[in-house]
Protein backbone atom coordinates (compact mmCIF):
# COMPACT_ATOMS: atom_id res chain seq x y z
CA UNK A 1 0.00 0.00 0.00
CA UNK A 2 1.25 3.52 -1.29
CA UNK A 3 1.15 5.86 1.81
CA UNK A 4 -1.12 8.09 0.38
CA UNK A 5 -3.83 5.91 0.60
CA UNK A 6 -3.48 5.62 3.94
CA UNK A 7 -3.88 10.12 3.88
CA UNK A 8 -6.84 9.87 1.36
CA UNK A 9 -8.54 7.79 3.47
CA UNK A 10 -7.89 8.71 7.24
CA UNK A 11 -10.07 11.86 5.35
CA UNK A 12 -12.88 10.09 4.28
CA UNK A 13 -13.63 8.36 7.55
CA UNK A 14 -12.92 11.61 9.32
CA UNK A 15 -15.69 13.09 7.22
CA UNK A 16 -17.53 10.22 7.22
CA UNK A 17 -17.88 10.44 11.38
CA UNK A 18 -18.71 14.16 11.17
CA UNK A 19 -21.60 13.65 8.74
CA UNK A 20 -23.01 10.44 11.05
CA UNK A 21 -22.75 12.96 14.11
CA UNK A 22 -24.04 16.02 12.65
CA UNK A 23 -26.09 15.06 10.23
CA UNK A 24 -27.63 11.36 9.42
CA UNK A 25 -25.77 8.57 9.78
CA UNK A 26 -26.64 7.26 6.65
CA UNK A 27 -24.95 9.73 5.23
CA UNK A 28 -21.80 8.70 6.54
CA UNK A 29 -21.92 5.57 3.52
CA UNK A 30 -20.60 8.14 1.03
CA UNK A 31 -17.37 8.90 2.55
CA UNK A 32 -16.45 5.78 3.88
CA UNK A 33 -17.51 3.77 0.39
CA UNK A 34 -14.60 6.45 -0.61
CA UNK A 35 -12.14 5.61 2.41
CA UNK A 36 -12.25 2.16 0.85
CA UNK A 37 -11.81 3.28 -2.70
CA UNK A 38 -8.34 4.72 -1.93
CA UNK A 39 -7.49 2.24 0.05
CA UNK A 40 -8.29 0.05 -3.16
CA UNK A 41 -6.63 2.02 -5.75
CA UNK A 42 -3.34 3.30 -3.99
CA UNK A 43 -2.32 -1.04 -3.39
CA UNK A 44 1.00 -1.84 -4.65
CA UNK A 45 1.65 -5.46 -5.36
CA UNK A 46 4.70 -7.08 -4.70
CA UNK A 47 6.04 -8.06 -8.50
CA UNK A 48 8.61 -10.89 -10.01
CA UNK A 49 11.02 -9.11 -12.41
CA UNK A 50 11.81 -11.39 -15.16
CA UNK A 51 16.12 -11.78 -15.33
CA UNK A 52 15.74 -11.80 -19.03
CA UNK A 53 19.00 -10.12 -20.64
CA UNK A 54 18.84 -6.75 -21.92
CA UNK A 55 14.92 -6.95 -21.12
CA UNK A 56 13.30 -3.41 -21.02
CA UNK A 57 10.25 -3.83 -18.59
CA UNK A 58 7.27 -2.22 -18.50
CA UNK A 59 6.94 1.06 -16.18
CA UNK A 60 3.26 1.10 -15.46
CA UNK A 61 0.27 -1.29 -14.76
CA UNK A 62 -2.29 -0.56 -18.12
CA UNK A 63 -2.98 -0.89 -21.92
CA UNK A 64 -0.46 -0.19 -24.71
CA UNK A 65 -1.80 2.17 -27.19
CA UNK A 66 0.54 2.95 -29.41
CA UNK A 67 4.22 1.78 -30.60
CA UNK A 68 6.34 4.52 -33.10
CA UNK A 69 9.45 5.71 -34.45
CA UNK A 70 10.10 8.95 -33.27
CA UNK A 71 13.01 11.64 -33.62
CA UNK A 72 14.97 12.42 -30.59
CA UNK A 73 18.14 14.93 -31.20
CA UNK A 74 18.33 13.23 -34.03
CA UNK A 75 18.33 10.23 -33.79
CA UNK A 76 15.39 7.37 -34.43
CA UNK A 77 13.85 6.11 -31.32
CA UNK A 78 11.22 3.30 -30.36
CA UNK A 79 8.40 4.02 -28.40
CA UNK A 80 5.95 2.43 -26.47
CA UNK A 81 3.11 4.31 -24.69
CA UNK A 82 0.86 2.90 -21.93
CA UNK A 83 -2.67 4.58 -20.79
CA UNK A 84 -3.03 3.71 -16.77
CA UNK A 85 -7.18 3.87 -16.19
CA UNK A 86 -8.01 4.49 -12.82
CA UNK A 87 -8.55 0.82 -12.33
CA UNK A 88 -4.75 -0.11 -13.28
CA UNK A 89 -2.17 0.30 -10.11
CA UNK A 90 -0.29 3.20 -10.46
CA UNK A 91 3.30 2.65 -8.78
CA UNK A 92 5.13 3.27 -11.25
CA UNK A 93 8.95 0.77 -11.78
CA UNK A 94 12.19 1.79 -13.64
CA UNK A 95 11.98 -0.02 -16.95
CA UNK A 96 16.23 -0.61 -16.96
CA UNK A 97 19.06 -0.83 -14.57
CA UNK A 98 20.84 2.14 -15.09
CA UNK A 99 22.20 5.89 -13.27
CA UNK A 100 19.55 9.11 -13.98
CA UNK A 101 21.41 11.25 -15.61
CA UNK A 102 18.52 13.98 -16.53
CA UNK A 103 15.22 14.66 -14.35
CA UNK A 104 12.78 17.38 -16.18
CA UNK A 105 9.49 18.62 -15.02
CA UNK A 106 7.27 20.29 -17.49
CA UNK A 107 4.15 22.02 -16.50
CA UNK A 108 1.59 21.69 -19.48
CA UNK A 109 -2.08 20.77 -19.72
CA UNK A 110 -4.88 17.89 -18.39
CA UNK A 111 -5.64 16.81 -21.46
CA UNK A 112 -7.19 12.78 -22.42
CA UNK A 113 -3.78 11.14 -21.97
CA UNK A 114 -4.79 8.93 -24.65
CA UNK A 115 -4.40 11.43 -27.20
CA UNK A 116 -1.43 12.06 -29.14
CA UNK A 117 -0.74 15.11 -28.30
CA UNK A 118 -0.24 14.49 -24.29
CA UNK A 119 3.03 13.18 -25.06
CA UNK A 120 4.25 16.77 -25.62
CA UNK A 121 1.81 19.11 -24.47
CA UNK A 122 0.60 17.14 -20.61
CA UNK A 123 2.39 17.88 -17.69
CA UNK A 124 4.85 15.31 -17.21
CA UNK A 125 7.81 13.81 -15.92
CA UNK A 126 10.76 12.96 -17.90
CA UNK A 127 13.32 10.42 -16.52
CA UNK A 128 16.34 9.68 -18.41
CA UNK A 129 18.54 6.30 -17.69
CA UNK A 130 21.83 5.48 -18.81
CA UNK A 131 22.91 1.54 -18.74
CA UNK A 132 26.89 0.97 -17.59
CA UNK A 133 27.09 0.19 -21.51
CA UNK A 134 25.94 3.87 -22.13
CA UNK A 135 22.86 2.86 -23.63
CA UNK A 136 20.06 5.04 -22.70
CA UNK A 137 16.58 4.42 -21.85
CA UNK A 138 14.03 7.49 -21.44
CA UNK A 139 10.19 6.87 -19.77
CA UNK A 140 7.78 9.86 -19.26
CA UNK A 141 5.65 9.93 -16.56
CA UNK A 142 2.65 12.05 -18.39
CA UNK A 143 -0.62 13.36 -16.56
CA UNK A 144 -4.26 12.80 -17.81
CA UNK A 145 -7.82 14.72 -17.72
CA UNK A 146 -8.13 12.90 -13.73
CA UNK A 147 -4.50 12.85 -12.68
CA UNK A 148 -2.70 15.95 -11.39
CA UNK A 149 0.15 15.21 -9.31
CA UNK A 150 3.08 13.45 -10.64
CA UNK A 151 5.28 11.65 -7.79
CA UNK A 152 9.27 10.94 -8.56
CA UNK A 153 11.38 8.92 -5.53
CA UNK A 154 14.97 9.66 -6.92
CA UNK A 155 16.69 12.43 -8.15
CA UNK A 156 19.47 12.50 -10.80
CA UNK A 157 22.90 10.60 -10.16
CA UNK A 158 20.90 7.57 -8.03
CA UNK A 159 20.93 4.58 -9.39
CA UNK A 160 17.84 2.03 -9.69
CA UNK A 161 17.55 -1.28 -10.84
CA UNK A 162 15.10 -2.91 -13.03
CA UNK A 163 11.65 -3.14 -11.50
CA UNK A 164 12.24 -1.14 -8.50
CA UNK A 165 9.65 1.61 -7.41
CA UNK A 166 10.43 5.19 -8.63
CA UNK A 167 7.25 6.55 -8.55
CA UNK A 168 3.48 7.28 -8.53
CA UNK A 169 0.87 9.21 -10.61
CA UNK A 170 -2.60 9.30 -9.23
CA UNK A 171 -5.97 8.65 -11.03
CA UNK A 172 -5.57 8.07 -14.78
CA UNK A 173 -2.40 8.62 -16.72
CA UNK A 174 -0.03 7.88 -19.36
CA UNK A 175 3.49 6.65 -19.45
CA UNK A 176 5.91 6.63 -22.64
CA UNK A 177 9.28 4.38 -22.73
CA UNK A 178 12.02 5.34 -25.45
CA UNK A 179 14.30 3.33 -26.41
CA UNK A 180 17.24 2.38 -28.58
CA UNK A 181 15.85 1.95 -32.45
CA UNK A 182 18.08 -1.37 -32.03
CA UNK A 183 15.75 -2.61 -29.40
CA UNK A 184 13.15 -5.96 -29.81
CA UNK A 185 9.57 -4.74 -29.33
CA UNK A 186 7.83 -7.75 -27.31
CA UNK A 187 4.68 -5.92 -27.08
CA UNK A 188 1.82 -4.77 -29.42
CA UNK A 189 -0.74 -2.10 -29.53
CA UNK A 190 -3.55 -3.90 -27.24
CA UNK A 191 -1.69 -5.70 -25.26
CA UNK A 192 -2.25 -5.45 -21.64
CA UNK A 193 1.15 -5.23 -19.21
CA UNK A 194 1.81 -5.20 -15.67
CA UNK A 195 4.46 -3.06 -14.06
CA UNK A 196 7.97 -4.08 -13.14
CA UNK A 197 7.37 -7.70 -14.37
CA UNK A 198 5.85 -7.39 -18.58
CA UNK A 199 8.93 -7.46 -20.96
CA UNK A 200 8.07 -4.42 -23.58
CA UNK A 201 11.43 -5.03 -25.83
CA UNK A 202 15.00 -6.47 -25.57
CA UNK A 203 18.09 -4.59 -25.71
CA UNK A 204 21.23 -5.94 -27.64
CA UNK A 205 22.90 -8.42 -24.59
CA UNK A 206 26.82 -7.87 -25.55
CA UNK A 207 27.23 -5.27 -22.31
CA UNK A 208 24.21 -5.70 -20.84
CA UNK A 209 24.41 -5.08 -16.77
CA UNK A 210 21.31 -6.99 -15.60
CA UNK A 211 21.77 -6.04 -11.78
CA UNK A 212 19.80 -7.86 -9.54
CA UNK A 213 15.88 -7.67 -10.01
CA UNK A 214 15.19 -9.15 -7.24
CA UNK A 215 16.82 -7.20 -4.97
CA UNK A 216 15.20 -4.85 -2.72
CA UNK A 217 17.38 -3.70 0.22
CA UNK A 218 18.50 -0.31 -2.13
CA UNK A 219 14.86 0.49 -2.37
CA UNK A 220 14.07 4.48 -1.19
CA UNK A 221 11.24 4.03 1.21
CA UNK A 222 7.77 5.53 0.17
Amino acid sequence: MVRDGYYYALGCIFAAVLLGWLTWPILSVIPLLLAAFFLWFFRDPERVTPDTPGAVISCADGKVTDISTIQLDGQSRARISIFLNVFNVHVNRSPISGVITSLEYKRGKFQNAMGAASAEMNEQNICTLRRDDGQVVIFKQIAGLLARRIVFDYKIGDRVERGHRVGLIKFGSRCDVILPSSGQIAVKVGDLVKGGSSILATLPVAAQNTGSPQTVATEKGR
